[in-house]
This record gives structure tokens, C-alpha cells and sequence, in this order.
């Protein structure tokens, strides 16, 4: 008798905190590690994208065949401006995935949006060739956590069709708080608040539903749209039995996460790089909340 041939594992899937767009043209530790996750994972047939800069009134997936790239931010040198990730698009895996989440709807968006700077500042390291296609799903800011933590649930059948499911966000992210003189330090709330996370990702996944009353939370989280992303990978854990592990950690200029955990497989070992995170620009020049990152 023959051996029933065992199928392979599903596909990983990560929740990246992306920071500062400047990160798409450095190498550090973060971007390292991100780098190092693309270079572990099999192939994916396309990566689903949910990226905290497209927060919209409604549930959407990119299914144009050629997404443009957005540059949605200001204040940034203009090599970041020149910056092209021409990765494809698909059509037809938007379709599938619209599909697989029924009851839920999600509509198909053919021709407004595309690959924004949460997208492809991770890309960019996680597949530099920007060959695999790329679809992204919009955060819907009218639904509750519930929402999201249940959509990111439906998610999970893609896992096995080859589909690399990513959240770009970060875990803390407060713009108006942001000290410069701590380029690689934390204040001691956001430091809590992400150990909190750490703690719940890494053991159970479900408790990220009560960290809203964390002391910290209103100011680790004063906006949805860079949380929200967090909540998907956290429902894909929920359907997986499984926590997440930590990729890379660590905050930057005292109120931003770069934590990043990886769901379905052990956290690549990144080469060391000991640069910390990219910046902002000058607040001088560009006020941290005027860049939209």
C-alpha cells in the first residue's frame, strides 16, 4: 500500500507594522525581518493586502489587473515619491475571495483605489521583484472589532488555496505624540500597551477583543485605521488554533509599535542589522500628523 500523500501546510500569513513610509528605501532590523519572512514563506498564487491606509465606508478588494501605486503621504524626498512596486493584479482572486467570506460582502473594486504605502513599503522588502499579484482589502470604519476579527475568520480557507494573507498597521500608533529624541525608546504606555498584544497574540489570540479597556488603549489606539489590520490576523489565529509568534518587536520615536507577529510558521531569523526604524520628516517642516502615515 502507498502512503496517503499529506498536503501542504497552509500558507503563512503576518501582521507587519509598517511605520514610517521611509522604511520602503533603508535596511534595519524591522525591514530585515520582513525580508527575511519573504525569503522563508513558499510562493504564494497572490498576497491579499489589508493595509491601514485604505479605511473606507465599506468592505472592498482591489480587482483591476494592473493596481496603480499610490503615494499617499506628504513631506517625504522625492525618492520616495519615484518609488514604483508594479505589481499585478488579479481579477479573478479578488472574485474568489469575495466568494469565500459569503455570507459577508465585499465589493470588487475595478477602478479607483490600488497598492497604497501600507502595502507596498512591506512588499517592497517581503518580494522586492514585485512579481506576485497583489489584491487589497479596505477596512471598513463603520463595523465593530467584531467585524473584522470575523471577516479575518472567513480568510482562513485562502490559507490553503496558496494566498498569503498580510496586515500592514502597527500595534501603537499615535502621530501627535511623537517624540523625535527617541529615535529607538518608547514611552512607558506604549510599551505596555504592546506587551499587552504581545501577550494576547502569542497565548490567546481572542483576548485582543479585551485589550479596548487597557489603560493604555486611547492612547496607543486614538484612530482605528492602524489597529484594525491586527484583528484580521487575529481571526486567522482564531480559525488555525494556533497563536501567533513574534516576528520583530520594538517601538520608535516613543508612540509608534514596530511589533510584527507571523502566523503558521517559526519567525525567520533575520541578518542583524542594529539601524533602528526609518523617521518622519523634519517637524519643522512637515507635522507628524500632516504626513498620513
Amino acid at each position: 500500500m502507498f502512503a496517503m500523500e499529506r498536503p501542504d501546510p497552509p500558507m503563512p500569513a503576518a501582521f507587519i507594522g509598517h511605520g514610517s513610509p521611509m522604511n520602503t528605501l533603508e535596511t534595519n532590523r524591522y525591514t530585515a525581518a520582513w525580508r527575511a519572512f519573504g525569503e522563508s514563506v513558499p510562493r504564494p498564487r497572490a498576497v491579499l493586502a489589508i493595509s491601514a491606509h485604505w479605511y473606507i465606508n465599506g468592505s472592498a478588494l482591489t480587482a483591476m489587473p494592473k493596481p496603480r501605486v499610490i503615494h499617499d503621504f506628504y513631506g517625504f524626498p522625492p525618492q520616495l515619491f519615484a518609488f514604483d512596486y508594479p505589481a499585478p493584479g488579479a481579477p479573478e482572486v479578488a472574485e474568489e475571495i469575495a466568494e469565500a467570506v459569503k455570507p459577508q460582502w465585499v465589493g470588487l473594486d475595478r477602478d479607483s483605489w490600488g497598492l497604497d504605502h501600507g502595502t507596498w513599503s512591506v512588499l517592497a522588502h517581503v518580494f522586492p521583484r514585485a512579481d506576485i499579484p497583489v489584491i487589497q482589502l479596505s477596512l471598513h470604519g463603520g463595523r465593530d472589532a467584531e467585524y473584522h476579527v470575523e471577516l479575518g475568520r472567513r480568510l482562513a480557507p485562502l490559507r490553503d488555496r496558496g494566498i498569503l494573507v498580510v496586515g500592514s498597521g502597527n500595534v501603537v500608533h499615535n502621530l501627535r505624540m511623537i517624540d523625535f529624541r527617541k529615535p529607538d525608546l518608547a514611552f512607558d504606555w506604549a510599551v505596555e500597551f504592546d506587551e499587552a498584544v504581545k501577550d494576547a497574540m502569542t497565548g490567546r489570540p481572542e483576548a485582543l477583543m479585551a485589550l479596548p479597556s487597557h489603560p493604555a488603549y486611547r492612547l496607543a489606539v486614538p484612530t482605528p485605521d492602524h489597529y484594525l489590520p491586527l484583528y484580521y490576523i487575529a481571526g486567522l489565529a482564531q480559525a488555525a488554533g494556533e497563536p501567533a509568534q513574534v516576528l520583530v518587536e520594538g517601538c520608535t520615536m516613543g508612540s509608534i509599535s514596530m511589533t510584527s507577529f507571523v502566523l503558521g510558521e517559526a519567525a525567520p531569523r533575520a541578518r542583524a542589522v542594529k539601524a533602528g526604524a526609518a523617521g518622519l520628516p523634519d517637524p519643522r517642516i512637515v507635522p507628524a500628523d500632516d504626513t498620513n502615515t
